[in-house]
């Protein structure tokens, strides 16, 4: 049986939640898997450390995990957490950065009490800045839908479906304002109305056929980005050489 665990690093659980909620998928998911490892959805195996003037209890994280999903970024100034996703690297074969927190770092890493841009907070990073992984699966938080269709294709090791999650692992800058920079401005947009479907903030409405960004309701989650079939394109080399 397949194990898999779920790593909750720095954000809100409501990557967990969207998993959660998918109520009989879940079950269906559940009954082809071992969940080895999850805050609330799992019982953990903890260690206890006494000493004269304190207890530690801490939770162990098992040995030959198959896939690891990450929720959160990767807070730099807290040990423990960086200690643990090198640890969670070490022992899973496959990393799944889960959620836009853990795949650009998101309102962690951007936000600082408003939902403008803000100047990146390096202390909060995405997972891929730290280890490596190998799938993102963005959204704030990914849809139920999403979550169980990656599982179900992990599990029956569909790469052509998971290929398109593969190549989202390099886009850790990702937001509004980079659809702007990179696909807008350079007369790259053809009006699909992805970047609007995408975006679960609202922040992307289609007028006359172009995407128009609201970057006060933007939380840098990436999704529009992540989403975009433009911004993926190989860049024109010019002439063909003959």
């Amino acid at each position: 049986m397949v194990k898999i665990s779920h790593v909750h690093m720095s954000g809100c659980t409501g990557c967990l939640i969207s998993f959660a909620d998918t109520y009989e998928k879940l079950l269906d998911i559940l009954s082809a898997v071992d969940l080895v490892y999850a805050i609330t959805l799992a019982d953990e195996v903890t260690k206890v450390t006494e000493t004269e003037d304190k207890i530690v209890i801490e939770r162990v994280y098992p040995d030959e995990v198959d896939i690891a999903l990450v929720e959160g970024s990767i807070c730099l100034d807290d040990h423990h957490a960086v200690e643990l996703i090198k640890e969670v690297r070490e022992k899973s074969k496959v990393v799944v950065a889960l959620g836009s927190c853990a795949v650009t770092g998101g309102v962690t890493r951007f936000g600082r009490g408003g939902q403008n841009p803000q100047p990146t907070h390096t202390a909060f990073v995405p997972v891929a800045e730290v280890v490596k992984v190998d799938f993102a699966l963005p959204g704030c938080p990914p849809s139920t839908d999403s979550i169980v269709k990656f599982v179900m294709a992990a599990l029956e090791g569909d790469t052509d479906y998971l290929e398109m999650y593969a190549e989202f692992v390099k886009y850790t800058d990702a937001s509004g304002e980079n659809l702007i920079k990179q696909v807008i401005s350079q007369g790259l947009c053809m009006g699909c109305g992805t970047c609007a479907a995408a975006c679960q903030m609202r922040a992307v409405a289609m007028y006359d056929g172009k995407p128009d960004i609201r970057m006060e309701m933007c939380i840098n989650c990436g999704s529009c980005v992540l989403q975009c079939p433009r911004i993926r394109m190989p860049k024109s080399k010019g002439l063909l050489e003959v």
